[in-house]
């Protein structure tokens, strides 16, 4: 079972809060797990309804069943200097280089720099134990940059081992490399029932694949419940009129009306827009109900498209329901709860 779990997606498909449920799945039952932040955005602490992360782990949910989420912001900055003193021992010295800001000039002018020492924090996470030789995470889960990103992202630490041949910094990302490419690392990728998300998830997977990189599974989000049996979606898609109006005149919509039938009921009942005394009511809410039937017709269709491109990719599927009232703390826990009941992730 995977460890390490990459979270990943296309912009505005909530990959952080899939990342932030997933946390909350893995943490049942007594587990902990490790929620990592990595593109400075402070994304868990809004989903978590909490104050900013700081550089450390900081526990910030409790899970069902008495697990804990702990929750870490990694900066590239501070990630350098442990670095510094992980293999240099240079301490008060690379304090120093940050005041001279020479930590901020090397992140910036070397991005791949950046990107070892973020996936190098995750993974010392992943194989940090205690005292006693056990785990101190069950899993890490890693809210990670966007899938046209990814690949890249988690691939550096092999182009710097290729470039550093020898000493510490070949020897640091090739231990990264064999803890993301091996069978602890999983890579999800969130994505909606659209067309551009699912294009780009199947662009991300081969891409992962040929890096040799570890595909976990597609996670669907804000998926919609069925409205309209297939029949009903057929009847939309045909734009039928007689069964609406058949329906509007049962319900007492349809039909002529005059002037003195309002005046003796003791009101002028209002009408949609431009209808006048004996218009047919029904004739003017049918054809905007037909236009709503076939906009939703159409939307299924292309969501079951879809669909079929995301398990055609042959990899496990999750689906997260929209919730209408958007994510709050309590909807988090609800799409947690939906992941578990799913299988293992």
């Amino acid at each position: 079972m995977s460890r390490l779990h990459v979270v990943s997606g296309k912009g505005g498909t909530g990959k952080t809060t899939v990342a932030a449920a997933l946390a909350l799945a893995l943490a049942t039952e007594g587990r902990r797990t490790l929620l990592v932040e990595v593109e400075g955005r402070q994304g868990i602490a809004q989903v978590f309804e909490t104050e900013a992360l700081p550089y450390e782990e900081r526990k910030i949910a409790v899970a069902p069943g008495g697990g804990e989420v702990h929750a870490l912001a990694i900066d590239a900055e501070r990630a350098l200097l442990d670095y510094l003193q992980m293999f240099y021992k240079l301490g008060s010295a690379g304090r120093a280089l940050k005041k001279l800001g020479a930590i901020d000039f090397a992140t910036t002018i070397a991005p791949g720099l950046r990107d070892v020492l973020l996936t190098g924090k995750a993974c010392e996470a992943v194989r940090r134990k205690d005292k006693r030789g056990k785990f101190v995470y069950d899993a890490i889960v890693m809210d990670a940059p966007p899938t046209g990103r990814i690949t890249r992202f988690l691939n550096v630490n092999d182009e710097v081992a290729g470039l550093a041949r020898i000493g510490p910094i070949h020897n640091q990302a090739q231990a990264v490399m064999r803890v993301l490419k091996s069978p602890e690392t999983a890579v999800h990728l969130v994505t909606l029932l659209e067309e551009m998300p699912v294009q780009e998830t199947a662009d991300g997977v081969a891409e992962l694949r040929a890096a040799g990189l570890p595909v976990g599974g597609t996670v669907i989000n804000m998926t919609r419940p069925a409205v309209l049996d297939t029949g009903d979606l057929d009847i939309a898609a045909r734009g039928a009129r007689t069964g609406i109006a058949k329906a509007l005149a049962q319900a007492g919509l349809g039909g002529p009306r005059r002037a003195d039938d309002h005046l003796k009921a003791g009101r002028r009942e209002a009408s949609p827009a431009g209808a006048v005394a004996g218009d047919g009511w029904a004739d003017q809410l049918i054809d905007p109900l037909l236009e709503q039937a076939r906009e939703h017709a159409e939307r299924v269709e292309l969501e079951r498209v879809q669909y079929a491109e995301l398990t055609g990719l042959g990899l496990p599927t999750y689906e997260l329901e929209l919730l209408p009232e958007g994510v709050d703390l309590a909807g988090l826990y609800r799409l947690a709860r939906d992941l578990r009941k799913q299988g293992p992730i």
